[in-house]
């Protein structure tokens, strides 16, 4: 049993690989510089959680992990070094965790967490006890991370600091490639660079699944034609699609009473019907993948399906926090605008009568000013938008505004920068029947605790 501390252990990649350590009978300890909701959860599992970082955290322990946000003058970093003591960033770790497992890693700009939260469902559903690391909370099971029994690993490959690059999987998903993160690549070539470095990594005989109908990702399944991997490829219509051999595609879809779309499709030739709950175009692309992952690993695609149509979404992903007054209040993690484009979408086709308000909290300023005009023309499905300041995340305060967006949008909307500000705004505004959507890869999640408390204290009072 090894001693292991995570600096950083309140994010989302931390505190998945701190709960599978956990299962895995190692004894862990983690440190961040607020509690959060995770690290509240991880202490009550057996996690020894320190708020705030100091040199005596790290005192006997046998390795520490840190997230990309943790440089190299921690303390906790330095006096680790200082004691001889290895210090890892997940690429570099992750490796190891899944030694004797079979990895399957689903990447892409957008909708990587759902599809690996499906495909973990799936095998869950079925009885096969996977492990696996997603970048929020399964609904339907209550956690974002397990090691189970089963040979199957399900990983969220996050392209962030290049930490997908530290996997070597049997099965590759690739939803989508659009330009991102560019404090870590600067140019899109960048980006799709390490993508094609991403494939090369598949394990001896290993498989790429990538969707056919994105430009970056049909460019993928070339790249992994040309070296010689195996690759498959899925798209809502194979006619649409820029990849020849497109071979996993839907044969009809229509918008269904559960919200979400049923549709049939055919997954190397073997039809299958799926009813979804979870609602957009863009999760029927999610769930082609996670079938083919299924069909793959040998799996009854039946039961996969029948299990499909059981799951219930993830955490921050079109999560109804609640109704109040009529109103119904939805949490969403689009921080893209192709994210924000599909989510509106989404809520358009399951609330085609109501008006959609979008409350939008920009994250990073290199992010919002690289794409400040696809931001600015990414709310056509929305009624009413309101911009708050940018989430710096992590990176340093800055002159720019939010407002720059706000004044170069074709429609109307409101720059209010102070989420206490946005709530008091929507309190006076909101009518029942409204839907708003709180679009925020930040902390603007409180905008819908706080508000779904006044209207209910209204109601009640």
């Amino acid at each position: 049993m090894t001693r292991i501390h995570l600096i950083g252990v309140g994010g989302t990649g931390l505190s998945a690989i701190a709960r599978v350590l956990l299962e895995m009978g190692h004894t862990v300890s983690g440190s961040d510089r607020v509690e959060s909701t995770f690290t509240r959860d991880l202490q009550s599992a057996g996690v020894a959680i320190q708020i705030g970082h100091r040199p005596e955290n790290v005192k006997g322990v046998d390795l520490v992990v840190r997230s990309s946000a943790i440089l190299d003058d921690n303390p906790e970093v330095v006096a680790a070094r200082a004691a001889g003591v290895p210090v890892l960033k997940r690429a570099d770790f992750l490796a190891s965790l899944m030694e004797g497992k079979t990895c399957i890693a689903i990447a892409g700009t957008h909708g990587k967490t759902t599809t690996s939260a499906m495909i973990a469902w799936i095998l869950t559903s079925l009885n096969h006890d996977p492990s696996f690391i997603v970048g929020s909370v399964l609904a339907n099971l209550g956690t974002n991370a397990h090691y189970g029994h089963g040979t199957a690993f399900i990983i969220e490959a996050d392209e962030y600091d290049r930490m997908f690059l530290g996997l070597h999987p049997t099965i590759e998903v690739v939803t989508n490639i659009e330009h991102d993160h560019p404090d870590s690549y600067p140019t899109l070539n960048d980006l799709q660079e390490a993508f094609r470095e991403f494939v090369q990594n598949l394990s001896s005989g290993g498989t790429l699944i990538a969707c056919s109908e994105d430009p970056g990702a049909s460019d993928l399944l070339s790249h992994a034609d040309k070296i010689g991997k195996a690759n498959l490829a899925y798209s809502l219509d194979p006619s649409t699609s820029r990849w020849s051999k497109t071979a996993i595609f839907t044969t009809s879809h229509s918008v269904n009473g559960k919200g979400g779309f049923t549709f049939s499709a055919s997954i190397l030739g073997v039809p299958v019907k799926i009813e979804l709950q979870v609602p957009g175009k863009h999760n029927i692309l999610n769930a082609l993948a996670a079938l083919t992952v299924a069909k793959l690993l040998d799996l009854p695609l039946p039961q996969a399906a029948h299990a499909l149509g059981q799951f219930t979404g993830s955490g921050r992903r079109f999560e109804v926090r609640g109704e109040a007054n009529g109103i119904t209040i939805i949490d969403d993690y689009a921080h893209h605008p192709t994210e924000i484009k599909a989510t509106l979408a989404a809520a358009r086709a399951r609330y085609p009568r109501s008006p959609i308000w979008a409350v939008w909290q920009p994250h990073t300023y290199s992010r919002t000013q690289m794409l400040l005009e696809e931001f600015a023309g990414s709310f056509k499905d929305a009624d009413e938008v309101i911009v708050t300041e940018v989430y710096p995340a992590r990176e340093s305060k800055q002159t720019f505004s939010s407002r720059t967006v706000v004044e170069a949008m074709p429609r109307r909307a409101h720059f209010i920068p102070a989420l206490p500000e946005v709530s008091d705004y929507l309190i006076t505004h909101l009518r029942p029947g409204d839907v708003l959507l709180v679009l925020s890869a930040g902390d603007a999640d409180q905008i819908s605790t706080t508000l779904l408390a006044s209207l209910r204290e209204v109601h009640n009072g």
